[in-house]
């Protein structure tokens, strides 16, 4: 017989309770630094978050002062967590909050996911660990404890598959006793992120182990089923460090750029007689090369070209001259500072 639903929350929360991990964000109930953490930790590793979080926080205690602070700053403080889009909406949604909300955070699922850059899983998340309402958060560790609970083996991409998952989880929350919705989504993701791991979940330390229809029936290693993706796009770019009293030519990627907006870069294109040509270089200039790396950004996988060039410091359109010393204190593309490590000018990104 399969047990209430909340006897399984109860379960869920008293394993939580003992087993959960030392997260300094597990410490508060203020919004903003939910948030903040929420953001963090998408698509990065738990581990690379706790090196920046506390950082992060300290130049920025509240919402009013990554509000008040410059963009540049705000892309300088995030260097290193890429994803970079995530940095930009982040200080786009707290000047909302100053100039919409008066600086209080909203409280209700709804008007946070008004917010620029959050989504259902975000305001999900925020609404039931900041202010206890009963909202399902959803990230990818819940999705697959989930579908071996439920042993639903359709491809996890699908949308009928994610919106019955999506159900579950909201009939569990709505089993949740006020004041515990919070510890129930966290209890959710830490239950995927350290028990119900990918391909060799540990079913004998979980609280779930007696109901889950995955292990009974033997197939939790192997769920959630994922459809095999498209290998990636491969491209080629050229990227070229041109130098000119110890500065390098640069340009800063407008605000609306899909990719890293508002960070610097330097000059690169998809070949060098494009890139030259944009640079308004001779066909026959001489470049110099300083080796080859790969890059991956989403499904694309770049191989970059690195060249290294002198200039009589000839600006050409939309380009600045950018000191080599600065260029390890702003926002840079993390293909530019890898780029630059070739020629051992910067820290790899």
């Amino acid at each position: 017989m399969t047990p209430p639903l909340a006897d399984r929350v109860r379960e869920l929360l008293e394993w939580f309770l003992v087993n959960r991990r030392n997260l300094p964000w597990r410490y508060t109930r203020d919004p903003y630094r939910v948030w903040v953490s929420e953001v963090m930790l998408q698509q990065t590793r738990v581990e690379t978050v706790l090196a920046f979080y506390g950082r992060f926080i300290e130049a920025y205690p509240t919402v009013d002062a990554l509000a008040a602070a410059p963009r540049h700053e705000v892309l300088a403080s995030w260097a290193g967590l890429g994803y970079y889009r995530r940095a930009s909406m982040l200080h786009a949604a707290a000047r909302q909050v100053v100039e919409v909300h008066a600086g209080r955070f909203p409280s209700e699922y709804d008007s946070i996911k008004r917010l620029p850059g959050i989504g259902e899983y975000t305001a999900a998340a925020v609404s039931s660990i900041a202010f206890d309402e009963p909202r399902a958060a959803m990230d990818g560790n819940a999705y697959r404890v989930l579908a071996r609970l439920a042993d639903d083996r359709r491809d996890i991409r699908g949308a009928a598959p994610r919106k019955a998952l999506r159900n579950l989880a909201q009939r569990l929350m709505d089993a949740t006793r006020p004041g515990e919705r919070g510890d129930f989504s966290e209890a959710l993701m830490e239950l995927g992120a350290t028990l119900c791991v990918p391909r060799v979940p540990r079913c004998d330390a979980c609280p779930w182990v007696s109901s889950c229809a995955g292990h009974a029936a033997g197939t939790a290693p192997s769920l959630p089923v994922k459809a095999p993706r498209r290998p990636p796009r491969r491209t080629e770019i050229a990227v070229v460090v041109i130098q000119y009293d110890g500065r390098a030519l640069m340009r800063q990627r407008p605000p609306d750029a899909s990719i890293m907006p508002g960070f610097w870069e330097l000059p690169n294109a998809a070949g060098l007689a494009i890139l030259l040509r944009e640079l308004g270089m001779p066909a026959d200039a001489r470049l110099y090369s300083a080796g080859t790396f790969s890059h991956a950004i989403t499904d694309t996988l770049y191989t970059c070209h690195v060249y290294e060039a002198t200039s009589s410091g000839d600006l050409p359109d939309g380009y600045r001259w950018v000191a080599l010393a600065q260029a390890r204190e702003i926002p840079i593309t993390t293909i530019s500072a890898k780029a630059l490590a070739a020629l051992s000018l910067a820290e790899p990104g």
